[in-house]
Protein backbone atom coordinates (compact mmCIF):
# COMPACT_ATOMS: atom_id res chain seq x y z
CA UNK A 1 0.00 0.00 0.00
CA UNK A 2 1.21 3.42 -0.92
CA UNK A 3 1.26 5.85 1.50
CA UNK A 4 -1.47 8.06 -0.08
CA UNK A 5 -3.77 5.09 0.07
CA UNK A 6 -2.69 4.57 4.11
CA UNK A 7 -3.49 8.51 4.22
CA UNK A 8 -6.78 8.32 2.34
CA UNK A 9 -7.56 5.13 5.10
CA UNK A 10 -6.71 7.09 7.81
CA UNK A 11 -9.00 10.04 6.98
CA UNK A 12 -11.99 7.29 6.06
CA UNK A 13 -11.75 5.92 9.38
CA UNK A 14 -11.74 9.11 11.25
CA UNK A 15 -15.10 10.57 8.85
CA UNK A 16 -17.07 7.11 9.60
CA UNK A 17 -16.27 7.06 13.23
CA UNK A 18 -17.29 10.86 13.36
CA UNK A 19 -21.16 9.74 12.14
CA UNK A 20 -21.61 8.12 15.72
CA UNK A 21 -19.01 9.15 17.73
CA UNK A 22 -19.20 13.63 18.09
CA UNK A 23 -16.33 15.25 18.72
CA UNK A 24 -13.64 12.92 19.49
CA UNK A 25 -11.45 13.05 16.45
CA UNK A 26 -7.88 13.04 17.93
CA UNK A 27 -9.13 9.92 19.86
CA UNK A 28 -10.30 7.97 16.63
CA UNK A 29 -6.93 9.26 14.99
CA UNK A 30 -4.81 7.73 18.17
CA UNK A 31 -6.85 4.63 18.10
CA UNK A 32 -5.77 4.20 14.57
CA UNK A 33 -2.30 4.75 14.91
CA UNK A 34 -2.44 2.29 17.49
CA UNK A 35 -3.59 -0.40 15.79
CA UNK A 36 -1.01 0.26 12.59
CA UNK A 37 1.71 -0.02 15.31
CA UNK A 38 0.84 -2.76 16.67
CA UNK A 39 -0.68 -1.37 20.66
CA UNK A 40 -3.14 -1.02 22.75
CA UNK A 41 -5.08 1.92 23.92
CA UNK A 42 -7.01 2.83 27.26
CA UNK A 43 -9.59 5.14 27.84
CA UNK A 44 -10.08 6.55 30.87
CA UNK A 45 -13.36 8.97 31.31
CA UNK A 46 -16.56 9.40 33.07
CA UNK A 47 -19.59 7.06 32.13
CA UNK A 48 -21.75 8.13 29.26
CA UNK A 49 -18.62 9.43 27.06
CA UNK A 50 -19.57 6.96 24.78
CA UNK A 51 -16.00 4.94 25.05
CA UNK A 52 -18.08 1.70 23.99
CA UNK A 53 -19.81 3.28 21.09
CA UNK A 54 -16.36 4.82 20.39
CA UNK A 55 -14.74 1.32 20.28
CA UNK A 56 -17.60 -0.36 18.26
CA UNK A 57 -17.41 2.22 15.27
CA UNK A 58 -13.80 1.68 15.33
CA UNK A 59 -14.11 -1.90 14.74
CA UNK A 60 -16.73 -1.99 12.58
CA UNK A 61 -15.14 0.65 9.89
CA UNK A 62 -11.90 -1.92 9.70
CA UNK A 63 -14.30 -4.67 9.18
CA UNK A 64 -12.72 -6.58 12.44
CA UNK A 65 -13.90 -8.55 14.72
CA UNK A 66 -15.75 -7.20 18.13
CA UNK A 67 -15.76 -8.40 21.92
CA UNK A 68 -16.82 -7.28 24.83
CA UNK A 69 -16.09 -8.52 28.30
CA UNK A 70 -17.26 -6.69 31.44
CA UNK A 71 -15.00 -6.24 34.24
CA UNK A 72 -16.23 -7.57 37.57
CA UNK A 73 -14.88 -8.35 40.69
CA UNK A 74 -15.93 -11.88 40.77
CA UNK A 75 -14.72 -12.66 36.90
CA UNK A 76 -11.81 -15.30 36.50
CA UNK A 77 -9.02 -15.70 34.16
CA UNK A 78 -10.75 -18.60 32.56
CA UNK A 79 -13.44 -16.71 32.06
CA UNK A 80 -11.58 -14.11 29.60
CA UNK A 81 -9.29 -16.74 28.18
CA UNK A 82 -11.86 -19.50 27.84
CA UNK A 83 -10.90 -23.46 29.45
CA UNK A 84 -10.62 -27.23 28.62
CA UNK A 85 -14.10 -29.02 29.01
CA UNK A 86 -13.97 -32.76 28.92
CA UNK A 87 -16.07 -34.56 26.26
CA UNK A 88 -17.50 -37.53 27.65
CA UNK A 89 -18.97 -39.08 23.72
CA UNK A 90 -14.73 -38.48 22.50
CA UNK A 91 -13.36 -39.41 26.08
CA UNK A 92 -10.69 -36.31 24.92
CA UNK A 93 -10.59 -32.58 26.47
CA UNK A 94 -11.87 -30.04 24.07
CA UNK A 95 -10.76 -26.25 24.82
CA UNK A 96 -14.04 -23.65 24.79
CA UNK A 97 -12.84 -20.48 23.59
CA UNK A 98 -12.95 -17.37 25.63
CA UNK A 99 -14.29 -13.84 24.80
CA UNK A 100 -10.01 -12.69 24.19
CA UNK A 101 -10.34 -14.83 20.84
CA UNK A 102 -11.11 -11.86 18.90
CA UNK A 103 -9.46 -8.83 16.96
CA UNK A 104 -10.43 -5.73 18.89
CA UNK A 105 -11.55 -6.82 22.60
CA UNK A 106 -13.43 -4.11 24.45
CA UNK A 107 -11.91 -4.62 28.22
CA UNK A 108 -14.66 -2.23 29.83
CA UNK A 109 -14.06 -1.30 33.61
CA UNK A 110 -11.19 -3.20 33.49
CA UNK A 111 -9.71 -1.43 37.26
CA UNK A 112 -12.95 -3.27 38.69
CA UNK A 113 -11.61 -7.05 38.56
CA UNK A 114 -8.41 -8.42 40.29
CA UNK A 115 -5.22 -7.99 39.49
CA UNK A 116 -5.46 -12.22 39.13
CA UNK A 117 -7.79 -11.92 36.73
CA UNK A 118 -6.16 -8.39 35.08
CA UNK A 119 -2.74 -10.31 34.55
CA UNK A 120 -4.75 -12.99 32.15
CA UNK A 121 -4.27 -10.33 29.48
CA UNK A 122 -0.84 -9.67 29.82
CA UNK A 123 0.18 -12.62 27.36
CA UNK A 124 -2.44 -11.66 24.91
CA UNK A 125 -1.08 -7.86 24.82
CA UNK A 126 2.26 -8.77 25.05
CA UNK A 127 2.56 -11.86 22.71
CA UNK A 128 -0.37 -12.04 21.26
CA UNK A 129 -1.05 -15.38 22.52
CA UNK A 130 -2.79 -17.19 25.46
CA UNK A 131 -1.60 -20.39 27.25
CA UNK A 132 -4.74 -22.59 28.79
CA UNK A 133 -3.83 -25.92 30.31
CA UNK A 134 -0.20 -25.40 29.06
CA UNK A 135 -1.69 -25.25 25.50
CA UNK A 136 -0.23 -21.90 23.77
CA UNK A 137 -3.03 -20.51 21.50
CA UNK A 138 -2.36 -17.80 19.05
CA UNK A 139 -4.63 -15.00 18.36
CA UNK A 140 -5.28 -12.75 15.37
CA UNK A 141 -2.43 -10.92 14.06
CA UNK A 142 -4.31 -7.82 14.17
CA UNK A 143 -5.65 -8.28 18.19
CA UNK A 144 -6.33 -4.87 19.71
CA UNK A 145 -7.20 -4.45 23.30
CA UNK A 146 -9.05 -1.56 24.43
CA UNK A 147 -9.77 -1.36 28.16
CA UNK A 148 -11.47 1.34 29.56
CA UNK A 149 -11.91 2.60 33.22
CA UNK A 150 -13.87 5.61 34.98
CA UNK A 151 -11.23 8.41 36.60
CA UNK A 152 -13.98 9.49 39.17
CA UNK A 153 -14.95 5.91 40.96
CA UNK A 154 -12.56 4.97 43.83
CA UNK A 155 -14.21 2.16 45.93
CA UNK A 156 -14.21 -1.24 44.55
CA UNK A 157 -11.42 -0.74 42.22
CA UNK A 158 -8.53 -2.80 41.50
CA UNK A 159 -6.01 0.29 39.85
CA UNK A 160 -3.71 -1.37 37.06
CA UNK A 161 -0.30 -2.02 38.37
CA UNK A 162 2.49 -0.82 36.02
CA UNK A 163 3.32 -3.72 34.45
CA UNK A 164 0.18 -3.80 33.07
CA UNK A 165 0.04 0.00 32.73
CA UNK A 166 3.01 -0.75 29.88
CA UNK A 167 1.39 -2.94 28.19
CA UNK A 168 -0.63 -0.20 26.96
CA UNK A 169 0.80 1.79 24.43
CA UNK A 170 -2.13 4.92 24.99
CA UNK A 171 -4.00 6.37 27.85
CA UNK A 172 -6.46 8.43 26.26
CA UNK A 173 -8.88 10.74 28.68
CA UNK A 174 -11.89 10.93 26.89
CA UNK A 175 -13.14 14.36 28.65
CA UNK A 176 -16.64 15.93 28.30
CA UNK A 177 -17.73 17.66 24.85
CA UNK A 178 -17.42 21.10 24.64
CA UNK A 179 -21.17 22.65 24.43
CA UNK A 180 -21.61 22.87 20.68
CA UNK A 181 -20.48 19.42 20.07
CA UNK A 182 -22.74 18.52 23.20
CA UNK A 183 -25.62 19.81 21.22
CA UNK A 184 -24.70 18.00 17.92
CA UNK A 185 -24.97 14.80 20.38
CA UNK A 186 -28.42 15.74 21.66
CA UNK A 187 -29.67 16.78 18.26
CA UNK A 188 -28.49 13.05 16.95
CA UNK A 189 -29.59 11.06 19.53
CA UNK A 190 -32.08 12.59 21.84
CA UNK A 191 -34.79 11.52 19.87
CA UNK A 192 -34.00 8.01 19.86
CA UNK A 193 -34.68 4.90 22.35
CA UNK A 194 -32.37 2.47 23.57
CA UNK A 195 -28.51 2.81 23.41
CA UNK A 196 -26.88 3.82 20.53
CA UNK A 197 -25.39 1.65 17.55
CA UNK A 198 -22.74 2.54 14.77
CA UNK A 199 -24.98 0.84 12.14
CA UNK A 200 -27.97 3.42 13.63
CA UNK A 201 -25.27 5.96 12.55
CA UNK A 202 -24.37 4.53 9.27
CA UNK A 203 -21.01 3.90 9.80
CA UNK A 204 -19.80 1.87 7.02
CA UNK A 205 -16.40 -0.32 6.65
CA UNK A 206 -13.66 0.97 5.07
CA UNK A 207 -11.19 -1.71 5.10
CA UNK A 208 -10.64 -5.03 5.56
CA UNK A 209 -7.69 -7.56 6.64
CA UNK A 210 -5.66 -7.10 3.89
CA UNK A 211 -5.84 -3.25 4.03
CA UNK A 212 -5.36 -3.38 7.14
CA UNK A 213 -2.37 -5.36 7.17
CA UNK A 214 -1.26 -3.26 3.80
CA UNK A 215 -1.06 -0.13 5.81
CA UNK A 216 0.57 -1.92 8.73
CA UNK A 217 3.11 -2.98 6.33
CA UNK A 218 3.15 0.42 5.08
CA UNK A 219 4.13 2.11 8.11
CA UNK A 220 7.41 -0.04 8.52
CA UNK A 221 8.79 1.63 5.54
CA UNK A 222 8.61 5.30 7.46
CA UNK A 223 12.52 6.23 7.87
CA UNK A 224 13.91 7.30 11.33
CA UNK A 225 16.63 9.91 11.13
CA UNK A 226 19.32 9.34 13.46
CA UNK A 227 18.29 12.34 15.26
CA UNK A 228 14.71 11.84 15.67
CA UNK A 229 15.96 8.55 17.24
CA UNK A 230 17.95 10.54 19.53
CA UNK A 231 15.41 13.11 20.21
CA UNK A 232 12.92 10.29 21.64
CA UNK A 233 16.02 8.58 23.78
CA UNK A 234 16.77 11.96 25.04
CA UNK A 235 13.23 12.79 25.99
CA UNK A 236 12.24 9.18 27.55
CA UNK A 237 15.70 9.48 29.50
CA UNK A 238 14.67 13.06 30.67
CA UNK A 239 11.68 11.12 32.78
CA UNK A 240 14.32 9.44 34.72
CA UNK A 241 16.24 11.50 37.69
CA UNK A 242 12.94 14.23 37.65
CA UNK A 243 12.44 15.45 40.92
CA UNK A 244 9.20 14.80 40.82
CA UNK A 245 9.00 11.65 39.60
CA UNK A 246 9.01 8.64 41.60
CA UNK A 247 9.69 6.46 38.17
CA UNK A 248 10.26 7.18 34.70
CA UNK A 249 9.94 6.03 31.18
CA UNK A 250 11.72 2.83 30.38
CA UNK A 251 13.76 1.68 27.00
CA UNK A 252 9.74 -0.08 25.73
CA UNK A 253 8.43 3.08 26.16
CA UNK A 254 11.16 4.70 23.81
CA UNK A 255 10.67 1.93 21.20
CA UNK A 256 6.90 2.43 21.55
CA UNK A 257 6.99 6.21 20.86
CA UNK A 258 9.07 5.39 17.57
CA UNK A 259 6.56 2.78 16.73
CA UNK A 260 3.78 5.06 16.72
CA UNK A 261 5.85 8.11 15.09
CA UNK A 262 5.96 6.00 12.28
CA UNK A 263 2.33 5.06 12.48
CA UNK A 264 1.62 9.08 12.82
CA UNK A 265 3.79 10.45 9.82
CA UNK A 266 2.09 7.20 7.41
CA UNK A 267 -1.12 8.32 8.01
CA UNK A 268 -0.11 11.69 6.83
CA UNK A 269 1.17 10.59 4.36
CA UNK A 270 4.56 11.07 5.18
CA UNK A 271 7.81 8.56 4.60
CA UNK A 272 10.02 9.96 7.78
CA UNK A 273 9.18 11.46 10.75
CA UNK A 274 9.75 14.55 12.31
CA UNK A 275 10.01 15.71 15.85
CA UNK A 276 6.53 16.77 15.46
CA UNK A 277 4.89 13.77 15.55
CA UNK A 278 7.27 12.53 18.76
CA UNK A 279 5.57 15.41 20.42
CA UNK A 280 1.63 14.97 19.45
CA UNK A 281 2.27 11.20 20.85
CA UNK A 282 4.57 11.71 23.62
CA UNK A 283 1.62 13.05 26.47
CA UNK A 284 -0.61 10.30 25.91
CA UNK A 285 2.43 7.60 25.91
CA UNK A 286 4.23 8.46 28.41
CA UNK A 287 1.11 9.62 31.44
CA UNK A 288 0.59 6.57 32.25
CA UNK A 289 4.38 5.19 32.62
CA UNK A 290 5.78 7.75 34.77
CA UNK A 291 4.86 7.36 38.68
CA UNK A 292 4.71 11.12 40.49
CA UNK A 293 7.01 11.40 43.69
CA UNK A 294 4.80 11.53 47.08
CA UNK A 295 5.99 15.14 47.52
CA UNK A 296 4.61 15.60 43.78
CA UNK A 297 1.47 14.21 44.82
CA UNK A 298 1.07 16.00 47.73
CA UNK A 299 1.72 19.26 45.89
CA UNK A 300 -1.42 18.43 43.62
CA UNK A 301 0.88 18.07 40.66
CA UNK A 302 -0.34 15.88 37.41
CA UNK A 303 1.57 13.69 35.08
CA UNK A 304 0.51 15.17 32.44
CA UNK A 305 2.22 18.59 33.58
CA UNK A 306 5.00 17.23 33.77
CA UNK A 307 5.66 15.58 30.49
CA UNK A 308 4.01 18.60 28.80
CA UNK A 309 7.47 20.46 30.64
CA UNK A 310 9.86 17.80 29.61
CA UNK A 311 8.58 18.00 25.94
CA UNK A 312 9.01 21.95 25.98
CA UNK A 313 12.64 21.55 27.88
CA UNK A 314 14.25 18.50 25.75
CA UNK A 315 15.75 20.33 22.53
CA UNK A 316 14.32 18.69 19.27
CA UNK A 317 16.30 18.08 16.21
CA UNK A 318 15.88 21.03 13.50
Amino acid sequence: MKLEDVRALGAAIDAEVAKAVVGQSTTTRLLTIALLSGGHVLLEGAPGTAKTLLAQSFARTLGLEFGRIQFTPDLMPGDILGTSLFNFQTSTFELKRGPVFTELLLADEINRTPPKTQAALLQAMQERTVTIDGDTEKLSDHFTVVATQNPIEQQGVYPLPEAQLDRFLFKLAIDYPDEAAERAIVAQYGTRTGSPRPEDSGVAQVADHAAVAAASGAVLGVWLAEEVIAYVVALIRSTRGHPDLANGASPRAASALAAAARAAAALEGRDYVIPDDVKLLAQPLLRHRVVLSPAAEIDGRRADDIVAQLIDRVEAPR
